[in-house]
């Protein structure tokens, strides 16, 4: 159940644009214009660990009670996730965290070519342990 659940939310990319509208106080395109985020690249590729993890208990708090009250519809789903990113926003809030005053993560992409280029360079000239 919960498998189809998570296909069904995952599906539904306005579910996750209410959600962030819902964390950061304003709709997803004003944070990808704040963070510099090229249109055809997701918000998370660029967004800080604290809220990527805040966005992560948000769904699985949604998908959570999606499947204990047996909600079916869009419509409800997708009032979950908004209520549930509402009251992420507001813990962070009550710590001093302003979501949409954080500054953007290193974009993943650069992270992931960069890595790929070290392990590389790593496997063509390994260290040699000392004996």
């Amino acid at each position: 159940m919960k498998k189809e659940l998570v296909h069904t939310f995952a599906s539904q990319p306005r579910c996750f644009e209410a959600g962030d509208t819902a964390l950061f106080g304003k709709p997803t395109q004003s944070m990808k214009a704040q963070w510099n985020v090229p249109d055809n690249r997701p918000l998370a590729d660029f967004a800080p660990t604290i809220i990527l993890k805040a966005k992560d208990f948000a769904t699985e708090i949604t998908i959570f009670n999606a499947r204990e009250h047996k909600m079916k519809t869009e419509a409800a789903i997708s009032n979950e996730h908004i209520t549930n990113n509402a009251a992420v926003r507001r813990t962070l809030l009550e710590r001093g965290i302003r979501p949409e005053n954080l500054q953007p993560a290193e974009d993943v992409k650069k992270v992931e070519r960069r890595l790929a280029s070290e392990e590389k360079k790593a496997l063509q000239k390994p260290d040699v342990l000392d004996e």
